[in-house]
């Protein structure tokens, strides 16, 4: 018989709560048991208790890992100022962990809960959704097919809204860096970015302490170019107040035959452009669906909900604990994701172009 996975929520009411649902994601996987919730907020514990069913409840996280000693914990509050610390005591218990994104506040902190992990050969799957929808394995064969021509640019924006700038760097930016980093084939090697706060450079006066517990945070309007190997070219911005509608929150995949258009999110469908010139309007190209059976393909699945990106994550994860292998978005995978949201502050800081990886593993802008 396949294993039951016994598996404790950690959540924290009013801050950050229980994340996208993360939670109540559980209770759709048939090889896994809520054990128990934690969370020091009593309402908010009796509420997490009824919706997950779980038999258990628990003020204090670390008397649920000491207690029910659960094979897997659920790292749920979308703040990350306890991130840190949830994921170094679930790592120390011996579990294997689902988190919300981003992963940690600084590389710091990334490299402290990665190398726990490692060192108890443990696995990590994490929220960033996107890097499991089966759309992205289609985008990625047809990059892989030639249908691009050669891969030139990878081009992404934040949502722009109030949290335009730093906020949204780190909060809607780490889903774009990780499909950059798909598309490209791996991490930037190095960056170069601009960090402004109403038409002027960032300096030490404009950090304030971040929304969601980011930490310290500055800008509303950022600017980035990522070296990728091979030549690739990435770009990201996102400024304060300037968002469209539609969103151009996506990644657009740029190369010398046409262009790749994918929205962040699970089994979100993306657009082909079959046009060297990159300009429909002269060209008269028409963009083509691209879904997880294909090119010009109706959508076969029906799960495609933020829901069904963490059902298929946890999936992977428990595959990957019982095959032996990574993930599909590893604990070192989610620091390279952090890397780049930190060398934006870290070129700003130095006002030149910096390598990664970073050798500034704290927060650059505590260093300005």
């Amino acid at each position: 018989m396949a294993k039951k996975y016994r598996v404790g929520i950690l959540g924290a009411t009013g801050r950050g709560d229980y994340g996208h649902a993360v939670d109540v994601a559980f209770r759709k996987l048939d090889n896994v048991e809520i054990v128990a919730v934690a969370d020091a907020n009593a309402a908010g514990r009796v509420a997490a208790q009824k919706r997950t069913g779980a038999p258990r409840t628990y003020a204090a996280y670390k008397d649920l890992l000491a207690k029910e000693k659960p094979d897997l914990v659920a790292v749920c509050p979308r703040w990350i100022d306890q991130r840190h610390d949830m994921l170094m005591a679930a790592a120390e218990a011996g579990c294997h962990i689902y988190t919300e994104k981003p992963f940690c506040r600084t590389l710091k902190e990334c490299d402290a809960v990665a190398d726990a992990l490692d060192m108890r050969h443990l696995k990590l799957g994490i929220a960033h959704i996107s890097q499991y929808s089966p759309v992205l394995d289609t985008v990625l064969k047809v990059i892989a097919d030639g249908v691009i021509g050669d891969l030139l640019e990878v081009r992404a924006r934040g949502k722009e809204d109030a949290r335009g700038g730093g906020e949204d760097l780190w909060v809607l930016g780490s889903h774009v860096f990780g499909l950059m980093r798909s598309v490209a084939g791996g991490n930037a090697v190095s960056c170069y970015a601009t960090v402004a706060a109403q038409g002027r450079a960032v300096g030490k006066a404009d950090i304030k302490d971040g929304a969601e517990g980011l930490g310290p945070l500055a800008g509303d309007h950022v600017q980035a170019t990522y070296a990728f190997p091979k030549g690739v070219q990435g770009y990201f911005a996102s400024r304060k107040g300037a968002g469209g509608k539609p969103t151009r929150f996506a990644v657009q995949v740029f190369g010398s035959k046409g262009i790749i258009e994918l929205e962040s999110g699970y089994l979100v469908k993306a657009a082909l452009l079959r046009d060297a010139g990159w300009s429909p309007a002269r060209s008269g190209a028409k963009w083509q669906s691209v879904t997880s059976a294909g090119i010009d393909k109706p959508e076969p699945r029906t799960d495609g909900t933020y829901e069904g990106g963490h059902v298929a994550a946890i999936t992977d994860l428990i595959g990957a604990i019982e095959q032996r292998r990574e993930t599909k978005c590893t604990a070192r995978d989610a620091t390279a994701i952090v890397e780049m949201i930190a060398a934006v502050f870290e070129s700003h800081r130095l006002g030149k172009p910096t390598e990664l990886p970073l050798k500034t593993r704290v927060n650059p802008l505590t260093l300005l």
